[in-house]
């Protein structure tokens, strides 16, 4: 049969403007006439000429609508002669897995079904993001030639009548306007797990869980939360590191609705895990991944909870143990510039580059391209390396793994010993969500208009038992040292003399209302064994002091402390 492409006359929405990580609204917004539809069409129209005989990649969380979404852009890619797509089973691929296999099969680049942390289900969020051809996600340039593409979109491509069926692996081939056009469904684990064993020792992994000898088993909690990672987490930790399907992972089938939870791993949403971990002190370490794969939390026993910033620190700080860096060698870290300073101090200690960047991973991707970056991470529960383009949450764990093999430590002596070697960098996160987006931007403008005015700085602001004064106050920039690009107002900042920061950003990606996130930290070269809530707790009463949150808010509380 002979499948026709016709063209369907249609008008911009409003909005469809991607945020740090693609478009992200509610599944029902998604669902809206034309909506999908147009916002598919304006990043093939981004694409342009590269559209024809691309190969592309598609695949997402598996949350709900990506049934509909991956139809949609099945009979779009096919009338806009788009060659070849290869769609994970049932349309499921960690975006961490898309990344990779953009970058093994040298495909043109890959489309993302996915809201990440997000909650998912009809009433909740869905999401689309682009990946370009090195795997990373598509820079600013790209994602601003989209939503222009969206705002005068008229028409869009598309074969109504071609129906395929992406539960069954294969090829399967179509003929469209005399062109031919393949559908190739694929095991989405297999490249991606093969690539880990490359990174990583799996014999001496599979030894620390499951004993050796001279050594009891490691005993590990892993959580998926209902996502997509519990494909990759039955693969790698139960069929090969031979961890037990009954009491080493829990949740590990994947549901569209995520279960009715919150797939964000973090101390309020993965609470689940932290309290098995509390109520069983034979788990050694915990972990958990959020809706996509690219997050992680990591917990030692008794639910130890290690930040996202030490977390990268202690990993970069220990490369030597894992066989990828031994043989590609380490060049230099990055990080956000939410995210506390650790890995700073290991970057002088072990002479290499160290980058701060704006939120958003595709800001360490041309560092990496430029092969000036190995490791990198984000405060918001991000790990990686250079061996994809996205943060990855199964090669974080895998990473901790490897170094509590090596040095034969458990979590916390792992990283008690780091803070007395390189001091402590205290680190909390306070998330006000859904907040009125019109008196957020008031509250953040106003704070902005005093940092600008230069009136804070010099300004000493009393904690309990200590003073801190203002060094500086800024709206973060940055200038990409490869391409000379430039990001402007990420972030406002107040630092202070003693090197303690605050941070206060309005996030990009939530799907309604607007999100404050207040970052704050503290630096303690010997007192490094305290709670840190109650190390930070005067500091977080200055950033609410001076930011007049709770005035212009009206929020007593956050919705989440990390």
């Amino acid at each position: 049969m002979v499948l026709k492409s016709t063209v369907v006359q249609t008008t911009p929405f409003e909005g469809q403007k991607p945020g740090t990580s693609g478009l992200r609204k509610k599944v029902k917004v998604f669902m809206e006439k034309n909506y999908t539809e147009n916002f598919i069409q304006s990043i093939l129209n981004t694409l342009g000429a590269k559209t024809k005989g691309a190969t592309l990649v598609v695949g997402g969380d598996g949350r709900y609508f990506s049934t509909q979404a991956v139809k949609i852009i099945i009979r779009i890619a096919a009338a806009n002669e788009v060659k070849k797509l290869i769609i994970g089973q049932l349309g499921n691929i960690s975006t961490p897995a898309v990344s990779a296999l953009i970058r093994t099969l040298h495909t043109s680049g890959g489309i993302i079904l996915t809201a990440s942390h997000n909650p998912g289900g009809i009433r909740h969020d869905f999401g689309i993001k682009f990946n370009i051809e090195s795997g990373a996600p598509a820079p600013d340039s790209f994602t601003d030639q989209i939503y222009e593409h969206s705002k005068k979109i008229k028409e869009y491509k598309i074969v109504p009548d071609l129906d395929c069926d992406v539960s069954v692996l294969g090829l399967q081939k179509f003929e469209v306007d005399g062109r031919s056009f393949e559908v190739e469904v694929i095991d989405s684990s297999e490249n991606y797990v093969k690539l880990m064993k490359e990174i990583f020792d799996f014999p001496k992994l599979k030894g620390l869980i499951r004993g050796t000898g001279d050594r009891k088993p490691f005993n590990i909690l892993i959580d998926s939360m209902n996502a997509v990672t519990g494909v990759y987490v039955r693969k790698i930790f139960v069929e090969d590191l031979e961890a037990s399907p009954d009491t080493n992972v829990r949740r590990i089938i994947p549901l569209d609705n995520f279960g009715e939870i919150h797939p964000d791993p973090n101390l309020t949403y993965a609470k689940e895990l932290v309290d098995k971990l509390k109520e069983n002190p034979t788990y050694d370490l915990g972990a958990a991944f959020d809706g996509d794969g690219d997050r992680n939390m990591i917990l030692g026993k008794n639910a130890f909870f290690v930040t996202p910033s030490d977390s990268l620190a202690v990993i970069a700080n220990n490369l030597e143990c894992i066989p990828y860096f031994k043989k590609h060698g380490v060049k230099g870290f990055a990080r956000s510039m939410p995210t506390a300073a650790a890995v700073d101090r290991v970057a002088k200690a072990l002479n290499k580059e160290l980058f701060e960047v704006p939120t958003g991973w595709k800001y360490f991707c041309n560092l990496m391209d430029a092969g000036r970056l190995s490791v990198c991470g984000e405060e918001s529960f991000g790990t990686g390396s250079d061996h994809i383009r996205e943060k990855d949450g199964i090669w974080a764990v895998l990473a901790w793994l490897s170094i509590i093999e090596h040095k034969k430590k458990s979590v916390e002596e792992i990283m008690k010993e780091h803070w007395a070697k390189y001091g402590r960098n205290y680190f909390t996160r306070y998330d006000y969500e859904e907040c009125d987006g019109e008196k957020s931007k008031a509250m953040m403008d106003d704070l902005e208009k005093r940092i600008n005015s230069g009136e804070l700085v010099g300004k000493s602001f009393d904690g309990a038992n200590k003073t801190y004064k203002v060094k500086l106050a800024d709206n973060f920039s940055y200038t990409d040292p490869i391409d000379h690009s430039k990001a402007t107002k990420q972030g406002l900042r107040i630092l202070f003399e003693d090197g303690s920061r605050l941070v206060f950003r309005l996030s990009g990606t939530g799907s309604s209302g607007a999100t404050i996130r207040v970052y704050v930290e503290s630096y303690e070269e010997k007192d490094t064994d305290k709670d840190a809530q109650e190390q930070l707790k005067p500091l977080v009463t200055i950033a609410l002091n001076i930011s007049k949150l709770q005035t212009y808010t009206g929020r007593d509380a956050p919705t989440v402390i990390t």
